[in-house]
C-alpha cells in the first residue's frame, strides 16, 4: 500500500512509520519535515499536499496542536487555534484526502484521552479530541468507495511520559508497540467508524 502519514515525524507518527514501512510505501508530511511539507491549519496548503502525491491507498492523520491553559485565561482566538488546527486539519484531511485515496482505501485519524478523560488546562484540547470521535462516528457512514475511517485514542504516551507526567498524576504510560498495534489496525484490518482506545 502507499501510506501517507501526516505527522510521521513526531514522536508517535515515527514509531507508526517504522511499523508500517516494513510491509508498505511509507511517504510523511509535515510543517518542517518530512518528505512533503504542510501547514495543517490551511485547507489550501493541505490540498496541494494531495495533489503532489497522487493517489493513495492510506491517510493516517498525527498532527495538530491545541492550546493547554486555564479555563479563565482562554481567550476565543486559544479555542481556534485547536479548532483550525486539529479539529479543521484531521476534518480537511478526509474532505480533500478522500479524493486522493483508491476504492477500498482508509483514513486514521489521532485524538486521545482527554476526550474521555480531561485533566486540568484542557478544556480546548478535550473539546478538540471528543469533536473527532463523534465527527469519524458520523463521516463513517458517508465515505464514498468503501473508504473506511477511524480514530486512534491513547493514554499517556511512554515516549512523552517526562514531558507530560506533571498534568496526570497516576496514569500509567502506553507501551508505543500498543499504540502501533493501533494503527496498524486501523490500516490493514476492516474495521469502520471505530475508536481504537489505546490503554496500559
Amino acid at each position: 500500500m502507499k501510506i501517507l502519514i501526516i505527522g510521521g515525524d513526531g514522536t508517535i507518527g515515527r514509531k507508526v512509520k517504522a511499523r508500517l514501512a516494513l510491509n508498505h510505501d511509507v511517504i510523511t508530511a509535515g510543517r518542517n519535515s518530512g518528505d512533503v511539507q504542510v501547514d495543517f491549519s490551511n485547507s489550501d496548503s493541505i490540498r496541494e499536499m494531495f495533489e503532489s502525491l497522487g493517489k493513495l491507498d492510506a491517510i493516517i492523520a498525527i498532527a495538530g496542536e491545541a492550546k493547554w491553559d486555564k479555563f479563565e485565561n482562554l481567550t476565543e482566538d486559544d479555542f481556534y487555534i485547536g479548532i483550525k488546527s486539529k479539529l479543521m486539519g484531521q476534518v480537511n484531511a478526509v474532505r480533500i484526502g478522500k479524493d486522493y485515496l483508491n476504492d477500498d482505501g482508509s483514513i486514521t485519524l489521532s485524538t486521545g484521552i482527554l476526550a474521555d478523560d480531561p485533566v486540568d488546562m484542557t478544556s480546548s484540547a478535550a473539546m478538540v479530541n471528543g469533536a473527532i470521535h463523534s465527527f469519524v462516528r458520523a463521516v463513517a457512514l458517508e465515505l464514498p468507495r468503501n473508504i473506511r475511517i477511524n480514530a486512534v485514542c491513547s493514554d499517556l504516551v511512554e515516549d512523552s511520559y517526562e514531558k507530560y507526567k506533571v498534568y496526570f498524576p497516576g496514569n500509567t504510560p502506553v507501551p508505543m508497540s500498543k499504540i502501533v498495534d493501533g494503527y496498524v489496525k486501523c490500516v490493514e484490518g476492516k474495521i469502520n467508524g471505530r475508536i481504537i482506545r489505546i490503554m496500559a
